[in-house]
């Protein structure tokens, strides 16, 4: 059960990919619920909340994209299990608690390397998406940097990997920022908003488009491949909107 959590869960950032293809997972049973009381910093789903925190916190801040990716993220995990409220509040404790320190960071690593042991691509997959979250923001400072790389080496992925899964990102979002540039009232538009418009108006607008377009939520409804590749980009052109709103408006 354990595998098919962690393959939900790197399945979100391959929605981001124009590569994605659904039927990667046509064989895992999603249907199925797990039910665990335990601690949950000794399973797969724990551990990958508490590195998540040390990677969203590393350059200081939280941007609204990560805080949005960790809430889905958060609903997804837990709805694989069949008491998914509890295990919903215990994954936030989690991530409030390692958000505040990256002293135990190595720690947390030694043990999702022990549940991983034999899956060298799923510590792969671990780390795609944890560098997924730390790009989020169209910035990877030099902290995001170190905390990534030193995850990696504690879950012995390989160097060449490692650099290869960093220029990959790095070359997706030069391309995006190269080929996506919009205007003012473009953006305006893609978040059916006007100028007049209240902060909190456009962040309600905001989050009610990543909601609804959110392709994590599409291939969760069903949706086919080109469906999630819709959505994925949509996704990309409200967060791209969105930005530079908020960037105009001070927000």
């Amino acid at each position: 059960m354990k595998l098919i959590v962690l393959f939900v869960i790197a399945a979100i950032l391959y929605f981001i990919a124009k590569s994605y293809k659904t039927e990667k997972f046509q064989n895992i049973q999603l249907n199925i619920k797990e039910n665990f009381d335990g601690d949950l910093m000794n399973h797969e789903a724990g551990l990958l909340v508490a590195l998540m925190a040390k990677v969203a916190k590393a350059d200081g801040k939280v941007c609204e994209l990560e805080a949005e990716l960790l809430k889905h993220t958060l609903n997804d995990i837990s709805r694989h299990f069949e008491n998914q409220n509890e295990i919903r509040e215990k994954l936030k404790l989690i991530y409030k608690k390692e958000k505040e320190s990256f002293e135990n960071t190595l720690e947390i690593c030694e043990k999702m390397l022990k549940l991983t042991k034999f899956d060298y691509a799923k510590r792969v997959g671990i780390l795609e998406y944890l560098l997924n979250l730390a790009f989020i923001d169209k910035e990877f400072s030099k902290t995001e940097y170190m905390i990534v790389e030193d995850i990696s080496n504690a879950l012995n992925i390989k160097r060449a990997d490692f650099e290869k899964l960093v220029n990959k990102f790095e070359m997706f979002y030069k391309n995006q920022a190269q080929n996506r540039k919009i205007t003012l009232e473009e953006a305006y538009k893609t978040l059916d908003a006007s100028a007049s418009d209240d902060t909190a108006t456009i962040k309600k607008k905001y989050r009610a488009l990543v909601k609804q377009h959110h392709p994590d939520i599409i291939s969760g409804q069903g949706g086919s491949a080109n469906m999630v590749e819709e959505a994925t980009a949509k996704l990309q052109s409200i967060n791209e909107a969105y930005e530079l709103i908020k960037k105009e408006k001070g927000i």
